[in-house]
């Protein structure tokens, strides 16, 4: 197994060099954010409520003029008119592009689904008739996957493609449901079933001919996007635009939707951010019983979690970043397979992409919660920007596949890399089974500091392991009808990468600058793994009792108790000078 192979975090130790942290960013980083940031809130923030009302064009004339500043072609190589960036260089502006309200979600549609699947999986004439326009803003894209009987289960759709007599047109009938940059896009993505069989992608052009749309969906959030049904009666769609290979939709479908789950991480991130921004600056300013909310403790304690839990998600995304960067940078981009190639080096980190998912999208629902809790009966109120972040963030727990569906192909795409022998993690399970019989001897628990991290994050890999091998030994069989017990130990392995990735983030901080000026990033690290721990012996003890009993469950739970052997850290104190820096700055900091 190769060093920092997908799901490998789960087995191995990785190096603190070894991975890309935020602190990494180069100053052609910094320029982009700096680009990024300075668009959106010179050009789009002051018109969020404009988007918000769906003023006509606005969107669309938003989309096209960030194309000037590079927010449309990041992705695309610069011989198709795009900037051709680097993977953390897409992230950081998908980390920004929040600061534009509902821009955020029709930015990332095009830049992300919306396009990507024709750098990846098109052929030389279709980049060169589409990429440039897509680059440039003169083309918007969408994706069209969805449809009302074929959500998560994408396979099962019912739109269909016919070859025509004279052989130069499929003709596609069906409905797509929910539709991002419906309104104003000008090619569609979508897949269709040739001869009712073959699950097959299509480029279709928006002047199509029996090309409709249905009516704007009236949402809860995200309301000024656009989001219709596309309705395909009798299209005509040319042969050159099949995308890829017929019968092989579901390639570009599934590792197009790993890397929309990577961006919604980074995605989240960044609105995380902004909401905590508001919160601090918010109950510093509200005064209640002679003081600011800021200075009582409960207030503290929220700012504190927030900041922790977005210091955690931030540090899994840009390691999921470096990671598919280290993996594409030897592909030979001017290779007629370098897009193909590409898409599988992310398919390498599709369990991190789903990780980043789920947590991410949950992370900012927390986060959002919390700071329209802080700001009272006033975040409830449309004035203020948090009714829109809380009615905004709802959607990201379903788009990209719901959290369900990632949390069940979390431990899937582990077993499936395992059978494929690209993961060394049934040797593993048997290995950390066979541990146990061992005699614990006296070995002495670390007591504190970056020792006793590691230690405990080297545990949660152990109970991970040993959760994961009884659930398979106890249903080797009907594994997958296991629902409950595969979302849980797919929690634990969730809270594994973010233990995992903000440790190994402070200890490259510390190896940079030592302990000075590493202070909050240490105590939010020990907040999170310690409550992480609490979390994990919890979800071990319910996945045992519901595969075991007798002596077996006891054998377990014994082991598990070994496993689970720290002192407790004052978080209470930990999380008041977390909050007490923030709360200084008035922002979400590090440092």
């Amino acid at each position: 197994m190769g060093k920092n192979t997908g799901g490998s975090f789960l087995i191995e130790t990785a190096d603190p060099e070894d991975i890309f942290t935020p602190e990494d960013m180069t100053e052609e980083h910094k320029l982009v954010a700096k680009a990024a940031e300075e668009f959106l809130l010179g050009e789009v923030a002051p018109v969020i409520d404009d988007l918000e009302a769906k003023e006509e064009g606005l969107m669309e004339k938003l989309l096209r003029k960030s194309a000037e500043v590079g927010l449309m072609g990041g992705d695309i190589p610069e011989e198709y008119g795009g900037m051709g960036l680097d993977k953390i260089s897409s992230l950081i502006i998908t980390e920004k592009v929040p600061l534009g309200g509902p821009f955020a979600v029709a930015n990332v549609d095009h830049t992300g689904i919306g396009s990507l699947p024709i750098v990846y999986f098109g052929n030389d004439e279709q980049k060169k008739r589409y990429l440039p326009g897509l680059a440039s803003g003169e083309l918007i894209g969408s994706y069209a996957l969805t449809e009302p009987e074929a959500g998560t289960d994408a396979l099962n759709a019912k739109t269909t493609a016919v070859l025509s007599e004279d052989g130069k047109y499929y003709i596609l009938n069906g409905e797509k449901q929910f539709i991002t940059n419906a309104a104003y896009a000008d090619i569609f993505i979508t897949y269709a079933k040739i001869d009712g069989e073959q699950f097959t992608g299509f480029i279709i052009d928006r002047d199509s001919e029996g090309l409709s749309l249905g009516e704007e969906e009236d949402k809860m959030g995200i309301r000024g996007t656009s989001t219709r049904s596309l309705i395909l009666e009798n299209v005509k769609v040319p042969v050159e635009n099949l995308l890829f290979k017929p019968g092989k939709g579901h390639v570009v479908a599934f590792n197009i939707l790993n890397i929309g789950r990577y961006k919604l991480g980074g995605a989240c991130v960044g609105a995380a951010k902004l909401a905590l921004g508001d919160a601090v600056q918010y109950a510093k300013s509200r005064v209640q019983f002679g003081h600011p909310i800021a200075d009582f403790g409960l207030i503290k304690e929220k700012i504190g979690e927030m900041a922790i839990r977005t210091f955690i998600a931030e540090s899994m995304v840009y390691r999921n970043a470096g990671l598919i960067e280290e993996r594409l940078k030897d592909i030979d981009m001017t290779s007629p397979e370098a897009g193909y190639e590409s898409a599988r080096g992310i398919e390498e980190y599709a369990t991190e992409c789903s990780i980043n998912k789920v947590y991410g999208s949950e992370m900012l629902d927390y986060v959002v919660d919390e700071t329209l809790q802080i700001h009272g009966g006033y975040g409830y109120i449309k004035d203020y920007p948090v009714e829109r972040y809380y009615r905004d963030s709802r959607i990201n727990r379903i788009f990209e596949g719901t959290n369900e569906i990632n949390r069940l192909l979390i431990l899937r795409m582990l077993f499936r890399r395992a059978m494929k022998g690209q993961l060394p993690l049934i040797q593993a399970m048997k290995q950390a089974a066979s541990d146990l019989l061992k005699p614990s001897g006296l070995r002495q628990v670390p007591q504190e500091g970056m020792e006793m991290l590691t230690y405990l994050v080297e545990n949660a890999k152990k109970i991970a392991l040993l959760t994961a091998g009884a659930a398979y030994q106890a249903h080797p069989d009907d594994l997958d009808s296991q629902q409950e017990i595969l979302g849980m130990i797919s929690d634990i392995i969730i809270e594994i990468f973010a233990m995992d990735s903000g440790l190994l983030r402070v200890k490259k901080m510390k190896m940079k600058s030592g302990d000075e000026g590493v202070e909050i990033s240490d105590a939010i690290i020990h907040v999170y793994i310690v409550d992480a721990m609490m979390r994990i012996e919890r979800w071990a003890k319910l996945i045992f009792a519901a595969i075991s009993s007798g002596d077996t469950l006891r054998t377990q739970l014994s082991a598990l108790k070994r496993l689970t052997r720290y002192t407790p850290v004052n978080s209470v104190a930990l999380r008041r000078k977390i909050a007490d820096r923030i709360i200084k700055i008035g922002r979400y900091v590090v440092q």
